[in-house]
């Protein structure tokens, strides 16, 4: 576990990216496809793109639709469309998200990824792994793990610099 008052974002993203090429090289995985959650997702996979030097674009969801939480978190009043401009059937995906905690976001991403095609596979990227899960999800690749005290969030600030907020959650 990591302190995050300590953590150097782009000094992440390079490891994410080094273990990132290796498990593409493990794999074997042939042409992946980066795609973003909204909105620091994207951030994260564009500079990944760049480190990685991917071909193509690079998606983005915007999972507001497939929530399953709407009656807790409420709905952002300006929904942007997602975007996949490439055929999802039988790609590998590199599905990257800033902060992973309950699940429930990248469980949504999935149902929408999904809707636009069936892929090989999905590999989950990760800037921080809170822990918290409500769901059976873990991330292939994870830039830190890091425990919050109780009623802490954590969130990507950006898109230049990046940077790391800590504070109170919302009720």
């Amino acid at each position: 576990m990591h302190d995050i008052e300590q953590l150097d974002v782009e000094a992440l993203i390079a490891d994410i990216a080094a273990r990132l090429k290796r498990r593409i090289s493990d794999l074997g995985l042939e042409a992946p496809a980066l795609v973003g959650i909204r909105t620091g997702g994207v951030w994260l996979a564009q500079r990944l793109q760049k480190k990685l030097k991917l071909p193509g674009p690079i998606g983005e969801l915007n999972i507001a639709f497939y929530r399953d939480d709407f009656s807790r978190i409420g709905m952002h009043p300006t929904v942007e469309p997602s975007a996949l401009p490439f055929d999802v059937n039988d790609r590998h995906l590199l599905l990257v998200d800033d902060i992973l905690y309950t699940g429930r976001t990248i469980r949504a991403a999935m149902n929408e990824i999904f809707d636009y095609g069936r892929p090989r596979s999905i590999s989950l990227v990760v800037l921080i792994d809170r822990g918290g899960r409500e769901l059976p999800i873990d991330a292939s690749v994870y830039g830190a793990r890091v425990t919050l005290p109780p009623g802490q969030h954590v969130k990507l600030l950006g898109p230049d610099p990046l940077r790391l907020e800590i504070g109170a959650s919302k009720s």
